[in-house]
């Protein structure tokens, strides 16, 4: 059974209110009282839930074995500084870079961004932008067994991108044209938080790039084939993880 979402704070000595959006997938799913089920709270805290009763919207559970559990996170933080892309490829992207591990996900407007949400009249659509998304960051948690939700954080120009984020960090733009591989870079470095920036389609523009290498990111390439802005950002995110996967470091010391 896939684990649900439950906002804490939790205590174990009383019964605890469900959220009507639980509830609901409880009836859909036929949930019994007497029943259990597992959730989270998105900061790592896990517990397992008694159905006592389920009524109109809500219901109440028991918790029981709460304890914080974060074995799904890697050491590293991976950011995955995306550039706004139409339609619903940002829906796919926010959806997948959860399940890859990807821990904060920037979304970026663009040179070449077709969708544009950073002019103060785009203000309402954008914050529907990114509460929709957040949606999509617990759905995805649930699906894959996330306790930890990622962040989305606010959208931003690719100018004010690369000015706000200082964090110490290895910091990547990918582009098709990069003489240097991404691989070299990650088997040079030890496992360490990184910044992985995707342009939207048609990639950033060659001002954009060498900002990025003004602020300190290195131009790296994937390999010979040239891949969508949906799927690159994937493909990064699981190739560091191919590298620096920390159960392989331990059996290599």
């Amino acid at each position: 059974m896939p684990q649900f979402y439950l906002p804490g704070p939790w205590e174990s000595q009383k019964p605890t209110t469900l959220t009507a959006e639980v509830a609901h997938h409880l009836r859909v799913r036929r949930i019994q009282s007497g029943e259990s089920f597992p959730v989270f709270d998105g900061k790592g805290q896990v517990a397992q839930a008694e159905l006592l009763s389920l009524t109109g919207k809500t219901g109440q559970v028991q918790l029981s074995d709460i304890r914080n559990d974060t074995h799904r996170e890697t050491p590293y933080s991976i950011t995955l500084a995306q550039g706004l892309a139409g339609g619903d490829k940002m829906d796919w992207i926010v959806e997948k870079a959860v399940e890859t591990g990807a821990q904060v996900i920037a979304p970026m407007q663009c040179e070449r961004s077709i969708l544009k949400l950073t002019r103060s009249s785009d203000q309402e659509r954008a914050q529907k932008r990114l509460s929709h998304w957040e949606g999509i960051v617990q759905a995805a948690c649930e699906q894959c067994d996330r306790t930890v939700f990622a962040s989305i954080e606010p959208i931003q120009t690719f100018d004010a991108y690369l000015k706000s984020n200082s964090t110490p960090a290895l910091k990547l733009l990918l582009s098709p044209d990069a003489t240097k591989s991404m691989y070299s870079v990650l088997i040079e470095n030890t496992p360490q938080d990184i910044v992985l920036m995707i342009g939207p389609e048609g990639g950033h523009s060659p001002e954009e790039e060498a900002q990025a290498q003004a602020a300190g990111y290195q131009i790296v390439s994937l390999g010979e084939r040239v891949l969508r802005t949906e799927t690159a950002g994937i493909v990064a995110i699981t190739t560091v993880h191919s590298i620096w996967n920390p159960e392989m470091q331990n059996r290599l010391r």
